[in-house]
Parts: C-alpha cells; sequence; structure tokens
C-alpha cells in the first residue's frame, strides 16, 4: 500500500491506525512489548545464571552421580565386552575373558586407574578394592617367561627404534585405529591428549598382529602423551611383547612368511620360538597373584556393574543390592538406611511440632506486648544467631551428658539420685533437645510477623458477643495464624531434615540423622554414587511431602506476614 492509497484509505476510515512514524500501530506495539521483555530478561539474566550455577546444576550434576557407572566399562573395555557371553553359576569365566583382564588392567595399572576401579567395585563386594592394588603390582609378572623366550632371540626386541620400524610397517597407516585407541586412553584418564606421538601404526600389521597393535599403540600413546618421551627411545612396556607371542601363536604361519614389511624374518623366528613356549594361562596366572580371582562372585561383581548407568546406587540406598539374578535384599546386619529415613521423617516431625509447643506462647507474648518492649524481648529470641552453631550444639553436650549441669542440678535438688543419672546425650533425646533450641527461632519469626497483622480488636469483639477467652482464642486468633505455623513448619521441618552437625555431636549412633550418612559417604568413604542417592531420595521426600501439605493446607495459605 503506498502514501496516497494509504492516506485515501484513512480518510475513509478503513485503514490501519498508524503510529506517529508510519508504522502500523499494532505492529509498533507489538514491537515496543517485545523489547520490553528483553529489557525485562536482562535485568533477571544475572540472577537466572546464579541460580541456575549455584542450585540447578548442583542438582543435575547429584541425579547424575546417582546412577552414573561408567568407571567399570571405561576401565575394563575387552574384559565386559567378553564377559557378556559368560553366564554367571557357571563357575569361573572361559580363558578369553581373562586374557582381556590382563590387557585391560595392565594398562589401567600404569595409568593409576585400577585404585579407583577397585573402589568402585569394593562398594559392591568387599575386599575388591585391595585385590586389585595387589593385582596392578604384580600384573608384569604375567607372561614374563614366554615374553622372555621371543627377546632373548635377538637383543633389537629391547630397543625402541626396532619395534617402532615394525610397528609403523611400510603400507598405509590405519589412522581410524589409532584414533579409537586415543579415545580409549582419554575415556580411562579422563585427560585431553592432543598432539602427534611420532607413530602411526601400518594397516598391514594391525591385521597381521591384532594384540599387539593395540598394546603397542597404547603404550605409544601414555609414552608420549602422559609421560613425554619418544617412542623410538623406550623399550615397550611387558604387556607389548605378551601381546606378540599371543598374537604369533594364533597366527597363519603362510601369512606371517608372506609377510613383507621391516622385521619379517624376525617374526618368523618368533613365531617358530612362540609356538615351541608353554601357552600362558591368564586364569591359573591371576589366582597365583592372589586367590580371591578364584572367587565366582568376584567376576559376576564386575559383569553385574558393567553398564554405564546402573540402579545399584538407588536400591542400595534402600536396603537393596543389585545381583546377577536381580534385584534381592541385604542381609538383615546391613540394612541400615531405611532406619534411617524412618527416624530422620520422626525426629524432623517430633522437633518441628517441639518447636510450635515452644514457639506459639514467646510469638504470642511478643506480639501482645508493647512495641518497645517487644523488641528488646526480640533480641533474646535473635541472640542464638549470633553464636555459632558449633559452640551451641558443644553447650549442650557439655550440659546434657551424665556429669553435666542438668544432671547435676537433678541430683543436687533431691530429683534425680546420683547412681542413676540420666542419660540424654548420644541418644535422640539429645538430638531433639538441641535441634529444638536451634531451630526455635525459625518458629518464632514467622509466627510473630504473622500474629503481628492480627488486629487485637477481633478477639475483643468476639469477648464482647459472649465468647469465653478460649473461644475468642480458638475461634478468631488461632486460624489467623495458622499461615505462620505453616511457613514455620517449613522452614524448620527443611532445615532440621538436612541437619548433620548437631545429631552428629549429640546424638551418638541412634540420634544420627540419613543427613550424617549422606556426608559420610561425601567426605570419607568417597562413595558419591550412593550419597547422590541417599541425597535424591531425601530431595524427592522432601518434594512429596511439600505437595502432600499443598493439597492439605494449602501453600497460598502460608505467610510471613503482611
Amino acid at each position: 500500500m503506498n502514501d496516497q492509497s494509504m492516506k485515501a484509505a484513512m480518510e475513509r476510515g478503513d485503514g490501519p491506525m498508524l503510529a506517529a512514524d508510519g508504522t502500523p500501530l499494532k505492529k509498533s506495539l507489538a514491537r515496543a512489548l517485545r523489547m520490553q521483555k528483553i529489557r525485562a530478561l536482562l535485568l533477571v539474566a544475572p540472577l537466572l545464571i546464579f541460580v541456575l550455577l549455584t542450585f540447578l546444576a548442583p542438582i543435575a550434576d547429584m541425579l547424575f552421580r546417582s546412577v552414573e557407572n561408567q568407571i567399570v566399562s571405561e576401565t575394563l573395555p575387552g574384559t565386559t565386552a567378553t564377559l557378556d557371553d559368560w553366564e554367571a553359576g557357571e563357575g569361573l569365566p572361559p580363558e578369553p575373558v581373562w586374557r582381556a583382564f590382563y590387557f585391560d588392567l595392565f594398562l589401567a595399572a600404569e595409568a593409576k586407574e585400577h585404585t579407583r576401579l577397585g573402589s568402585r567395585l569394593n562398594y559392591e563386594f568387599t575386599g575388591m578394592s585391595s585385590l586389585f592394588r595387589g593385582a596392578g603390582r604384580g600384573i608384569d609378572d604375567i607372561g614374563e617367561d614366554q615374553a622372555a623366550a621371543i627377546i632373548e632371540l635377538d637383543p633389537r626386541w629391547e630397543e625402541g627404534g626396532f619395534w617402532h620400524d615394525l610397528m609403523s610397517g611400510t603400507g598405509d597407516a590405519d589412522v581410524r585405529f589409532l584414533d579409537a585407541r586415543r579415545d580409549r586412553l582419554e575415556r580411562l584418564t579422563g585427560d585431553r591428549y592432543d598432539g602427534d606421538i611420532g607413530f602411526s601404526p601400518g594397516a598391514a600389521v594391525v591385521d597381521l598382529l591384532p594384540l599387539t597393535a593395540r598394546a603397542y599403540t597404547d603404550w605409544a600413546l601414555y609414552t608420549v602423551l602422559a609421560d613425554g618421551d619418544a617412542v623410538i627411545e623406550v623399550t615397550p612396556w611387558e604387556a607389548v611383547p605378551v601381546a606378540l607371542f599371543l598374537d604369533l601363536r594364533a597366527a597363519d604361519a603362510a601369512a606371517v612368511s608372506g609377510y613383507d614389511g621391516p622385521g619379517r624374518g624376525d617374526l618368523f623366528v618368533a613365531m617358530l620360538a612362540a609356538r615351541s613356549s608353554d601357552p600362558i594361562d591368564f586364569r591359573q596366572s591371576f589366582i597365583d597373584l592372589d586367590e580371591d580371582f578364584a572367587i565366582p562372585t568376584i567376576w559376576e561383581t564386575i559383569q553385574t556393574y558393567s553398564n554405564r548407568f546402573t540402579p545399584g546406587y538407588f536400591l542400595n540406598a534402600v536396603d537393596l543390592q543389585l545381583t546377577p539374578d536381580g534385584v534381592s535384599a541385604r542381609d538383615a546386619g546391613q540394612r541400615i538406611y531405611i532406619v534411617l529415613f524412618q527416624r530422620t521423617m520422626f525426629m524432623s516431625l517430633l522437633i518441628t511440632f517441639s518447636c510450635i509447643l515452644l514457639g506459639y506462647p514467646v510469638a504470642w507474648i511478643l506480639a501482645n506486648l508493647p512495641m518497645r518492649v517487644a523488641n528488646m524481648l526480640m533480641i533474646l529470641v535473635l541472640l542464638p544467631f549470633w553464636t555459632s552453631l558449633l559452640v551451641r550444639t558443644s553447650a549442650w553436650k557439655v550440659m546434657l551428658q551424665q556429669q553435666g549441669v542438668i544432671n547435676d542440678t537433678l541430683v543436687w535438688l533431691g530429683l534425680v539420685d546420683d547412681a542413676a543419672r540420666l542419660v540424654m546425650i548420644n541418644n535422640q533425646f539429645g538430638t531433639i533437645v538441641a535441634m529444638t533450641h536451634i531451630l526455635l527461632p525459625f518458629m518464632i519469626l514467622p509466627l510473630y510477623s504473622v500474629m503481628q497483622t492480627i488486629p487485637p480488636s477481633y478477639v475483643r469483639a468476639a469477648k464482647s458477643l459472649g465468647a469465653t477467652n478460649m473461644t475468642a482464642f480458638w475461634r478468631v486468633y488461632f486460624p489467623q495464624s495458622v499461615p505462620g505455623i505453616g511457613a514455620g513448619s517449613i522452614l524448620v521441618f527443611i532445615l532440621a531434615i538436612g541437619y548433620y552437625i548437631t545429631p552428629e555431636i549429640v546424638g551418638g549412633t541412634k540420634g544420627v540423622f540419613i543427613s550424617n550418612r549422606i556426608a559420610y559417604h561425601i567426605s570419607a568413604s568417597l562413595n558419591w554414587g550412593l550419597g547422590a542417592a541417599l541425597g535424591t531420595i531425601l530431595l524427592a521426600a522432601v518434594l512429596i511431602l511439600y505437595w502432600a501439605y499443598d493439597k492439605v493446607v494449602g501453600i497460598d495459605n502460608v505467610k510471613l506476614g503482611g
């Protein structure tokens, strides 16, 4: 529509309304609203980023850690792959599994990752950690005699340059093979390895000597990228000649004799020596290292937890376990987490109820006193916030013990016999008392804030109509204070359910919460998966209770005053 036709349309009254700049008013308003939303988004963007980084990201990481189990498959890829064909309950795995385990564990031991794997599996079967540490120290001895049968043929087998030429070959390089081994090492160590290693495995060598190519390439990558040495100057580690021994025993003699790359004559002579030597019995070699390798449960555990993601942590968190036969209950002596969850919920509710009973009268008194007096008394309510939580908890430990202030006072008053002092510490009673004292201000403040907004004239009006003091309070005053009770209860309960310092100090073995076990697994046992699973279950329980509270009471009724 040109200017003349638009002007004519406006004169007729059937054209669009225009802004001052000639743009249709609807379009101009939409653009203004869009710019306003963008400005508003930019204003709140720092807060959104802060919440994302400090709140949502840690929760997402916790959820991921509660099911993540990549360490087994990434540390023992060959072992877990061969274990797929093995059925638990058939005794020990076949020889191919032990052979794959040798090469996987050798690389993991050189990269110092076998201890992490042992620690992970030790959560499921006790003794795995020490088993893997010992195997990592003695794995160099496996196949030592067979490898020596080849190396003793010619001193060049101990030269880095000879191995480099042999494995490089003369034909095309297998770049994809090299990249695959690089990715394997990166997944194992968690580090990024970029750069040229000065070596590319020959495609013909990879086809002729597959085990040797993998072992040598792994060694070359680790030697150059992790240790910073040149492969041409260093003798390969023990797994390389062992792999060559296995390849030469399994290789076709015609293929070896027809190979035209570097060291072809040496390979043929080495093949004859390998075939005249005793084979390597990997299963017996590992059992000689440690008799625990003869326990089928060891291999069943590796097979069960070979997937990248596992429900095992969540099952452990509810006193169950994942076995080759499925999910089963743990032994009676190992079932602790359900009891801790029940104790945590029960004691948190009891502490919340105690805070209501003690905090409601205090808040009512403060709300009905003159403002100057109420402000002075409010200082006493806020005073605990000016004292360290650790100091307050330690003070209760001193007061509640059998030789403490409270017991001494009761004995002095004759209420308790000196030989029968009360046991108030290292149990649930001590935890409830200490946490009620610590969390009481969090109940008083919301109650006081709401009670201040309740007009006193409502109660006076009820009394003037014939209501008793109790009736006026229960029918008029109390319903208006319920939003403060709701706000204080949510605040106290959420804080109580996550406390761990106070239960740890005064709770002993009977007064600790599930949060104490979470802290233990995060900081002491380093079982972050189980700690994350326990935390996730605790978070889910809180959200369910929050949802139930909203359905029964209504979250809209929760107020902090006004």
